[in-house]
Formats: structure tokens, sequence, C-alpha cells
């Protein structure tokens, strides 16, 4: 196919989550927007994550990199904070019920040891203006009775939750399509020049223009950022989550373990979901599938938390590329060096962040001010 002359305001490459919310911010100013997706809308991590809303430092993080990293990272929970308060009404404004419920986080311990590094990472929370209550074993477990007999005490962050991927991107993209946005599935980018104000993507479709390009490509947008020159540290990880068979409702909260990675919720439909970035298995063919060994460690630390889980049928395991960097922060705004190029890429959590990553973005691209400042937050901002 030739070139398409029509010029666009933005183009957007990636369909997660952050693709199409940001498709519908700047359709609804206005502007007119391009996306593309290689495979399916939210096909990847933003459809086949776990569904977990997170707030709190990662636990497992904490302890293998310290309480410098910690401190340096957590200004970034302002910007989960703000995105899980637009969780609370996206289902409303998208006309679809997201089964987003914020009965809270609990990281569990089961010693001494482990209570002492909770304490601490509260209060390294804290001073970013994240709550983490303190529970001691009667309090944990007045709150969380279905948990675990042996378990000392824990760390309650009550904005924690969740909310269901599959309705979430769906919705979303019906949306952002309603307000004008065009969007590509099965599209990928093999080619990227320009400037702003002439920027040229390459596609299956024929070649397009646009005034700026968004980067929400999420695993792969190191790939694209390298077609302008722009190397970002940034990689894919193959990660797994299993649902178990529906039970009696059990879980109102979302699980941590002190004592290795686990996240645990109960859905809507009684099923219960475990992952906690539990690596999935690569073929040679690049396909990936689930870690016997993993699922079995992920179920077996997931029994030890919640004892009644050991008497559910797993039915299902699936996996996902997710989009991780070794310090954790986001890279989020206007290349240095590139202007009219953007990216908006919240490893690691990004299903958490979506919502204001993608406002954030979005008033960027705007030529506004973000909502939430970037500074200390993105690696961009530095």
């Amino acid at each position: 196919m030739g070139i398409r002359m029509k010029q666009h305001d933005v183009a957007i490459i990636g369909g997660g989550i952050v693709g199409l919310l940001t498709a519908w911010y700047l359709s609804r100013e206005g502007a007119h927007v391009i996306l593309f997706e290689a495979g399916d809308f939210g096909a990847a991590a933003s459809g086949a994550n776990a569904g977990s809303l997170h707030l709190q430092i990662q636990y497992p993080e904490f302890v293998k990199y310290g309480e410098g990293w910690a401190r340096a990272y957590a200004p970034t929970l302002r910007i989960l904070q703000a995105s899980i308060n637009m969780w609370q009404s996206l289902g409303e404004e998208v006309g679809e019920a997201l089964d987003v419920e914020l009965g809270g986080g609990i990281i569990v311990a089961h010693d001494a040891a482990q209570m002492r590094l909770i304490e601490a990472k509260a209060k390294i929370e804290a001073a970013v203006g994240i709550e983490t209550r303190i529970l001691d074993r009667v309090a944990l477990h007045d709150e969380a009775p279905y948990l675990s007999k042996d378990a000392l005490g824990g760390g309650f962050c009550a904005m924690e939750g969740k909310a269901n991927p599959l309705r979430v991107t769906f919705a979303i993209f019906q949306t952002a399509r309603a307000a004008g946005a065009i969007l590509y599935r099965g599209t990928p980018v093999f080619g990227l020049s320009g400037k702003v104000g002439d920027f040229r993507i390459e596609t299956p479709r024929g070649t397009f223009r646009a005034d700026k390009v968004i980067n929400t490509a999420g695993a792969k947008a190191a790939d694209i950022a390298a077609m302008l020159g722009m190397q970002i540290e940034l990689g894919g990880f193959p990660l797994q989550v299993s649902v178990t068979e529906p039970i009696a409702p059990l879980i109102p909260h979302l699980i941590y373990s002190a004592a290795g990675k686990l996240s645990l919720k109960q859905a809507t439909n009684g099923a219960c979901i475990i992952g906690g970035g539990w690596a999935a298995r690569q073929r040679e063919n690049g396909h990936l599938v689930t870690n016997p060994a993993n699922f079995t460690g992920n179920m077996a630390i997931a029994a030890g938390v919640v004892p009644q889980i050991s008497h559910a049928r797993t039915v299902r395991s699936w996996t996902a590329w997710v989009n991780g960097t070794s310090d954790w922060r986001p890279i989020l705004g206007e290349a240095p060096e590139i202007p009219g190029f953007y990216l908006a890429l919240f490893p690691w959590v990004g299903f958490s962040a979506g919502p204001m990553t993608a406002r954030v973005i979005s008033d960027l691209v705007l030529g506004r001010h973000p909502t939430v400042p970037l500074d200390r937050i993105s690696v961009l901002a530095d």
C-alpha cells in the first residue's frame, strides 16, 4: 500500500490500557488521533495481568534492593495513588462495570524479621503520603480471619484492590472509538522517522503521518524508540498467572506474602486469581508457556497464606510479557532530544498506573502542565 497523506495530530503506538486511554482522552479534546496495535487491543499485559491495583512499594523489591532504592522510588507512588482515585470512577465514565473494588492490600508476615521490614517500608511510604497500617497478630486476624494461624502480623494499605482486565480494555476501546479515535489492530509498526510536525509511521497498511507520536508499546517500547535513535533501559519479562474454580466468598483483600512472591485476590465470580511475578517459560519459537515448577511454587505460597485455597482446583494458567526496568521508575514524558516524541511507560505495575499515566501524557501532548508533576518520578524529568 502507498503513503496515506492525511496528517493526524497524534499517532499512538501500542493498544494496551495506556494507549487506548490516551486515544480517548486526546480525542475528546478534539485531537485527530490514530492508534496502531500489533496484535489485538489489550491482548498483552493490559488484558492478561492479574488485575491487581497496587499502591504499596512491592515487598520483594524492597528486600532485594534496600531502603535507598525504596526512597528513590517512593515519589512514584503519587502516580499510583492518583491513578487509583481515577479507577474508582472509570467504570461510570466508560459505561461499563469494571469490577473495581478497593478492599485494601495486606502484606502478611510470618516472623519478626519480616515485620521489621514491613514497618521500615511503611515509614518510607508515609513520607510521600501513603498510609500502610501496621497490624499485630490480633489485628491481622480480626481484619482477615481466613489467613493462616501462623501469620504473625502485616501491613494494611486501604487503597489497594482489584479490577477486571478483560472488561477494562474492551470498554476503553469502545469509548475511544466512539470519541473519534482511529484504532487499528493487527498493525505492527516497522518504521518510524521524521520530526515534530512530520513523523512518518510505516505499517502493513501503508505509511501514515502525524504531528506527534506517543510510544505506549509496553514490552516492545524499546524497539519503537530505537527507530528514532533513542535508547531506553526497558525490557520484556514473561510472567504467569493462575485462576481457581469459583469458591464461596472468602478474600475481600489483595494479599501478598513476605515469605515469597504472591498476589492473591478473589474475583467477583468467586474464582481466586494467583500471581505475584513468577516467570513463565519461553519456547524456542518465542511462544510463552506456564513454567510447572514456578506454578507449583506459587500455589504452595498461596496455600501457606490462605489454607482454604488448597481445596480449590486450579482451572487455568496464562502468560504475558510485562515491561520492566531495573529501577522500577516510569519513562514518562517527551523525549529530551526528539521533540514531538513522547513515551508513556510505567514498568511492572502499568495496569494500576494506567489511568493517570494516560492523563499525564495527554496533558503534555496538549501543552499543559501534567496533572501530577513528574519531578523525581519519571527518568525523563531528571
